[in-house]
């Protein structure tokens, strides 16, 4: 592939399939102080299967920064040590499984926070039990607003109601489908659309932000279809759309769920023709390999800054191309950020705590307390749901077996 920002080694997905990557866990029940002077970190993930070559970039991601801090010798005195576990079973993302991790995790009293999950339906499952245990729980990735915000957000956390366990350094969804559906209304000229997800937490979310966005603008909404897990056969609901007649069909979803079958199957309905978008669910290398010669003419999202585009993001692009002998995913740099906040707050947990190795809770405060963190995804503060203050939306094509950048647009201080 040959995507500048998203182009993986084929060979990096060959490290999945087990779910433990690193060193092994303690399973002691304790989780108090770090033991002795090593720091982990836990890193959770997709990283086999389908979602692997979206999964494994932003495993990548994290661990060069804790490397980078080990060499750096950023808090004097620890050495941290990067602690994986894969999210996904039979090859997709998995909330029970995500669950379990955290419950490892937690069992270490090394272990000072997580780095993760990728996708929002396994954050909903990690939510409540890292608010339980007050594990640190910052991901690259997750969209889904209700995760942070409102009375579902709240529910999740029932054990430590006031106390914000869980942080991320994208842009949620209630900007990135409504970004999506003003330039696919605006920029592509799509009037009637047709909507189809994967009922999950992230794909239905988009999906619905997108459809709410695209009605506001004046488009017209054909139908909108949920598929069902591990479906394989779009078939007769293409039949379906196509009949409709859309200029567009939106999908809400991941590649693992279907976002690249479903496109590779639409000539067979008459939709070869027939722009298809979506959001970064589908912004990976899979979705070229599934989708195949379909893939042209073919839009996403991304929630996340393109780092080749900032100034700040040189140097970790040149380091990962030199660890990694691959150019990052799009969201390695998310991940690296992630990894150097939290490394951060442990550093200044640290020295609030006179040089010994900190609490979980500590390092929590001090994460709450992250004002004007400057990263290599651009400055950033979390608010007081624990979402970025930093609120960039790119845009990409496929074009020839290739996502292409085309802009982005910055929503700080918009909501």
């Amino acid at each position: 592939m040959h995507r500048p920002w998203v182009m993986f080694a084929l060979a990096a997905v060959l490290i999945g399939g087990c779910a433990k990557q690193s060193s092994s866990v303690s399973q002691s029940t304790s989780a108090g102080n770090a033991a002795g002077n090593v720091i982990k970190i836990g890193i959770d993930l997709p990283i086999s299967g389908a979602d692997a070559s979206i999964g494994v970039p932003t495993q990548y991601g994290a661990q060069l920064a804790i490397k980078q801090a080990n060499e750096k010798n950023l808090v004097p005195g620890f050495t941290f040590e990067a602690d994986v576990l894969d999210d996904a079973v039979n090859g997709t993302h998995d909330p029970a499984q995500g669950a379990k991790n955290i419950e490892t995790f937690g069992a270490d009293p090394a272990l000072l926070g997580v780095i993760g999950p990728f996708n929002s339906n396994v954050a909903r499952a990690e939510i409540p039990l890292a608010n339980s245990l007050l594990l640190p729980l910052i991901s690259p990735s997750n969209t889904n607003p209700s995760l942070t915000k409102g009375p579902d957000a709240l529910a999740m956390r029932k054990d430590h109601p006031d106390e914000i366990t869980y942080f991320r350094v994208c842009t949620t969804d209630d900007i990135q489908g409504p970004a999506g559906a003003a330039y696919e209304y605006s920029k592509l000229g799509a009037r009637r659309a047709y909507i189809v997800d994967d009922n999950e937490t992230y794909g239905k979310g988009v999906a619905d932000q997108w459809e709410t966005a695209f009605k506001k603008l004046g488009g017209t909404i054909l139908g909108h279809d949920h598929i069902t897990k591990g479906q394989q056969d779009f078939h007769a609901l293409l039949t379906r759309v196509a009949s409709a007649h859309p200029d567009l069909v939106f999908f809400g979803g991941n590649t693992s769920t279907g976002g690249g079958l479903i496109r590779k199957q639409m000539p067979d309905a008459g939709l070869g023709a027939t722009t298809y978008a979506g959001a970064d669910g589908i912004s990976d290398d899979q979705f070229l390999k599934d989708a195949g010669a379909t893939a042209d003419n073919v839009w996403v999202t991304v929630a996340s800054v393109n780092a080749s585009k900032l100034p700040a993001a040189a140097q970790f692009l040149k380091d990962y191309q030199a660890e990694y002998h691959q150019p990052v995913g799009p969201y390695s740099a998310n991940s690296y950020a992630a990894a150097s906040v939290l490394i951060h707050a442990i550093g200044e947990a640290v020295k609030a705590n006179g040089g010994k190795a900190p609490t979980r809770e500590q390092v929590l405060e001090q994460l709450r307390m992250t004002k004007d963190f400057p990263s290599v995804i651009g400055t950033f503060s979390f608010d007081q749901n624990g979402d970025t203050t930093n609120r960039i939306i790119s845009f990409y094509e496929a074009v020839k077996d290739k996502w292409s950048f085309v802009t982005q647009q910055n929503f700080t201080g918009t909501q």
